[in-house]
């Protein structure tokens, strides 16, 4: 049961600083991941293969650190994250071969799974359900402002100095971030999933339970993740498309990213009052509607207006997935549960680019973003339809029908005793 003692503020200095601080080290590191293995003598290709295994890391570790956290707690698997980081980044300023960097990137990526979820397990657990989604939202919130401030910390610390000093820079956020997470304690000690003494369930188990969830509103959470990633790909791709330069793009993709920023608390407090369904829903028709416009664009004021707009289709629905994981995970297998929750909006994370890549390499790049914005409305749609079946917080009505259902069974509990 979550604390009625915990605050948002409450929560600063044990849970969103040593967030902040370890994703600035992970936004610091990906720009630079590719750079460092074409330093190596990697190909382009290549190269860009050991960006994405940051990503593929992420997936492969998502389930695993569901049930990692469910066996060993949220605090001890993030010590455990930090301490694999180190060694990781460590390996990877000491890299010699491209092998070696592209493991140190696998490995990364892993870490900053396990960290992440135990995070959002121990949100989940402790905050107060009115308070839930602006946590969450802050919470995702301080992902986007470290990867967004990360990359200019590194490109201030790599002036005149080798590529490889950046794994130093995110070594020291990853130590940062352990030595917060000793000294600063959790403002409420969660209860142990099960009962105490409870052995954790198995993964396979929790999936078994909850498929029809995974094969409903699961499936909504991957056109969710498929559709936010691929706006990361589709800007740099139609502003080359469009002939603007390099240092035009990069200030674009930071306008867009700034508005991003920007709008993570006003989403959590709309979805406290007023429901889910009232940022999930105008959120992914925003970006998937702006993406869908981004091939009518044809220079570089309409492109940084289109970029605008899905940044803050994309910040609007800050910590959306988060939320209604939290509102539909079981209270025995909550961090199992979350874990395979993950991997659904990975996986799409993962998918989507490949989709719109696919369509660039078959001669219509504009197919491809087309095909993501219908996506996006997708998306829209399957919220909608599905997170007031399992979200009893979707909009203020399902709020109150639970709360009557509640009283009413206490009614009945009373009358029979």
């Amino acid at each position: 049961m979550s604390s009625p003692s915990v605050s948002l503020r409450s929560l600063i200095p044990g849970v969103f600083l040593p967030t902040l601080v370890f994703e600035i080290g992970v936004g610091a590191l990906a720009p630079v991941l590719a750079l460092n293995a074409r330093a190596l003598g990697a190909s382009v290709g290549t190269a860009g293969l050991v960006l994405a295994l940051l990503g593929v890391g992420q997936i492969l570790a998502d389930v695993p650190a569901g049930a990692l956290a469910a066996r060993v707690g949220d605090r001890k698997a993030m010590l455990i994250a930090t301490g694999v980081a180190a060694v990781t980044l460590a390996a990877g300023a000491l890299s010699t071969s491209v092998w070696q960097v592209a493991l140190a990137a696998t490995a990364t990526g892993a870490t900053n799974a396990v960290f992440n979820l135990a995070r959002q397990s121990y949100l989940t657990e402790v905050i107060p359900v009115e308070l839930r989604a602006r946590a969450l939202s802050t919470l995702g919130g301080m992902v986007r402002v470290g990867a967004f401030i990360g990359p200019f910390i590194g490109a201030a610390v790599l002036v005149a100095r080798p590529v490889r000093d950046v794994y130093w820079l995110a070594l020291l956020c990853t130590a940062v971030t352990a030595v917060v997470l000793l000294i600063v304690p959790d403002v409420a000690e969660p209860p142990p999933s099960g009962g105490a003494g409870a052995a954790p369930l198995p993964v396979r188990a929790v999936v078994r339970a909850h498929h029809k969830v995974f094969l409903t509103l699961g499936v909504a959470v991957v056109l969710v993740g498929s559709v936010r990633a691929t706006r990361q790909t589709v800007l740099p791709l139609w502003a080359e498309h469009l002939g603007q330069s390099a240092s035009s793009t990069s200030v674009i993709f930071g306008i867009a990213g700034l508005v991003d920023t920007l709008t993570f608390y006003p989403s959590g407090k709309i979805m406290d009052r007023a429901g889910r369904l009232w940022i999930a829903v105008p959120s992914m028709l925003v970006l998937g509607l702006t993406q869908a416009s981004l091939p009518l664009t044809h220079g570089l004021v309409s492109l940084t207006v289109v970029a605008m707009l899905m940044g803050f289709g994309n910040g609007f629905g800050s910590g959306i997935l988060m939320t209604l994981g939290a509102d539909v995970a079981p209270p025995r297998s909550r961090s199992q549960f979350l874990g395979i929750w993950r991997l659904c909006a990975d996986s799409g994370s993962a998918g989507g680019p490949l989709i719109v890549s696919a369509a660039a390499s078959l001669g219509s790049l504009a197919a491809g973003i087309a095909t993501m914005g219908g996506v996006g409305v997708l998306a829209a749609a399957a919220l909608l339809r599905w997170v007031p079946r399992y979200s009893p917080f979707a909009t203020t009505g399902t709020r109150k029908a639970r709360t009557a259902a509640k009283e009413a069974a206490t009614v009945s509990e009373g009358a029979e005793s």
